[in-house]
């Protein structure tokens, strides 16, 4: 049953939005144009819905938006890279906040990995910011999308 196509990003209105109907009942939906995502089963209320949102920091559920046409309800997507780097939404409140993109760097000859395999951390010292529209630009800057 799986499909999946590009669509018009029902929040931002880009033209970049990933969907693939998973089965009769699950429709997953990733906007590369305004790096939030969501799913069939992300309705307020729904377990689901609850069981995300526990985890989510305050600023993600600040942010959220809720599809007026289909109630489902948009949060911003983490990407986590280990040889590339992060996307995060990073922030103080919904007026205050901001993409962070941080490239992966090689550990330093000397540097204890903190899960066994990891050849790679975060550079968090160098975090660049970028303005809630530029998403695919903070993507480009860690390397997952051409410059």
């Amino acid at each position: 049953m799986q499909y999946d196509e590009i669509i018009n990003c029902p929040k931002s209105g880009g033209d970049l939005c990933y969907k693939v109907e998973i089965n009769n009942e699950i429709t997953n939906y990733l906007s590369i144009s305004c790096g939030f995502w969501t799913n069939s089963l992300m309705i307020s209320g729904s377990d689901f819905y609850n069981e995300q949102v526990s985890t989510l920091p305050e600023l993600y559920k600040d942010i959220a938006w809720t599809d007026p046409e289909t109630n489902f309800i948009w949060i911003p997507n983490t990407i986590n890279i280990e040889d590339k780097g992060m996307v995060f939404a990073n922030g103080t409140h919904a007026d205050d906040w901001n993409w962070a993109a941080v490239k992966a760097i090689p550990l330093e000859e000397g540097e204890e990995a903190k899960v066994e395999g990891q050849k790679y951390k975060m550079d968090m010292a160098n975090m660049t910011l970028f303005k809630e529209r530029d998403y695919m630009d903070a993507l480009s800057h860690i390397g997952l999308l051409p410059e």
